[in-house]
């Protein structure tokens, strides 16, 4: 029985991660989940927040937006919109991000604008947690 997974998350730009790992948490649409390897094959949404990839007594933590998590007992594919390591989170922006958004969703948007502010809006929540969360523990 194996005591690692594959864990890869790829955006339309780039991989972003891609690593052996001990265990996964996510945001799924229905809530976070904790992967461990032999994990039962599934296929479900992600929600925009916050991945932490375990590898020994080592964790990093990735920032994510929307998009599909298929699992299967040796590997989890993420394939989202957006990720971001930690060490890549640049607060202020993601700062300005949000307040800027904020700013949109008081404006008259097209349904195709709201999309895409709330998307923004989203990215920056999740960005903003992931740095924080490391500052605060």
């Amino acid at each position: 029985m194996a005591d690692t997974m594959k864990l890869e998350i790829v955006t339309p730009e780039d991989k972003i991660y891609s690593d052996d790992v001990n265990m996964v948490t996510l945001p799924g649409k229905e809530g976070q989940m904790g992967i461990f390897p032999n994990h039962v094959p599934l296929m479900t949404q992600v929600a925009a927040g916050e991945i932490l990839a375990q590898k020994g007594s080592e964790q990093q933590y990735l920032a994510v937006g929307e998009g599909f998590v298929q699992i299967t007992p040796d590997k989890i594919s993420v394939l989202t919109d957006m990720a971001v390591a930690e060490d890549n989170i640049d607060e202020a922006k993601a700062e300005e991000a949000k307040k800027q958004a904020e700013a949109r969703l008081q404006e008259k948007l097209s349904d195709e604008e709201l999309a895409t502010v709330k998307a923004a809006l989203a990215h920056s929540i999740a960005q903003l947690s992931v740095k924080r969360k490391k500052r605060a523990s």
